[in-house]
């Protein structure tokens, strides 16, 4: 078997006897039921993740930035120039991103990944080579990929993912960094959700609205030229007809973390379409994903309801980077600390209400 056929047969949906022991757990504790609202959704759903309750903290966490570039940047549908990307990815491994400052904040580690960034990198301290090309071709063109291209580098988050939880990881964050990736991230959403691409479509780094029309028609031309504007081809066919090699490298991550058990906290739109695909090639994979936040990208927002996750902030992010996975970890890590150190009605010997 392949890395990723191995994977896909790993991964398991949540267990429903530490999901409904979550559930009665959450139910003694001393305080009003329901009293912590999304957090105890939060506490339940890694329990059954875990299939045991309660669930291991979640706690060091790992963020893994994967890094690409595309070829749709060619359409005028970004106004940075692509060799920011190689140019961040120096930023993240020199410690200088905002990313990087909120890891220091959460205690988390920073591997960044190329995984198709359009130049070489030197080897350097926390950087994983996991090259599949340099760059996708143009998706309003053609496919971005091909199959096995995707294979790659799905088969490449996988390896980061089992990596990471080796050295000793109990959560892992998705992160990206790839100029014009939200406009791969729209044309996945519409391919998966069904949606015009007006409605998923954002502005990214704040493109003004000449190039958000511009960026609309390219992902609606890509659908189109891709046969995804009807008609219906594989999760894996999808993804490598409009995704990006990062973005094919975070539905492995994710695939990875799911197989292992170990929850992965989606960042924004670009993880949020990731996703899509990981759950197009197996559903139960989203039983171990946490939503950490709903970025101001619309796309993601759309995303989320059709992944049926909740996003635990809402701050009108649109960074990137693995930002907004990491402002939610400690919500996370909260959420879990309760289930072990919170004392029940009857140990504590406080009396509960009337049922």
């Amino acid at each position: 078997m392949t890395i990723l056929e191995q994977t896909l047969a790993a991964i398991r949906p949540a267990d429903p006897d530490a999901l409904a022991e979550a559930r009665a757990h959450q139910d003694r504790l001393t305080k009003p039921r329901g009293a912590l609202g999304v957090l105890e959704e939060v506490a339940v759903r890694l329990a059954g993740a875990a299939a045991v309750n309660p669930p291991p903290l979640p706690a060091p966490a790992a963020l893994a930035i994967f890094a690409a570039d595309h070829g749709v940047h060619a359409q005028g549908v970004s106004p940075w120039p692509q060799e920011v990307t190689v140019q961040m990815v120096g930023n993240f491994l020199a410690g200088g991103a905002v990313a990087n400052a909120f890891a220091a904040q959460v205690g988390a580690s920073v591997t960044v990944v190329d995984v198709g960034v359009a130049a070489e990198l030197a080897p350097a301290p926390g950087l994983t080579h996991g090259k599949v090309a340099h760059g996708t071709a143009d998706m309003s063109l053609g496919p971005a990929m091909t199959v096995e291209q995707a294979v790659a580098a799905l088969e490449t988050g996988i390896t980061v993912a089992r990596d990471l939880v080796a050295q000793g990881a109990r959560c892992l964050v998705t992160g990206d960094m790839g100029i014009a990736n939200t406009t791969a991230s729209a044309a996945l959403i519409c391919a998966f959700t069904g949606r015009d691409p007006a409605e998923v479509t954002g502005r990214g780094t704040g493109v003004d609205d000449e190039t958000l029309a511009r960026k609309v028609e390219v992902v609606r031309r890509a659908l189109r030229v891709n046969g995804l504007d009807g008609s219906t081809l594989s999760a894996l066919e999808t993804l490598a007809a409009v995704g990006g090699l990062e973005h094919a490298a975070i539905a492995g991550f994710l695939l990875g973390g799911a197989a292992l058990r170990v929850p992965v906290i989606l960042d924004g739109v670009i993880a949020g379409s990731a996703a899509l695909a990981a759950a197009g090639l197996a559903s139960d994979v989203v039983d171990h994903c946490v939503a950490g936040h709903r970025s101001a990208e619309p796309g993601h927002a759309v995303a989320l309801a059709h992944l049926g996750l909740r996003p635990l902030v809402e701050l009108e992010l649109r960074l990137g980077e693995g930002t907004g996975g990491l402002l939610a970890h400690p919500l996370v890590c909260a959420a879990v600390r309760v289930m072990h150190e919170v004392a029940t009605f009857d140990s504590a010997g406080v009396t509960d209400k009337e049922a």
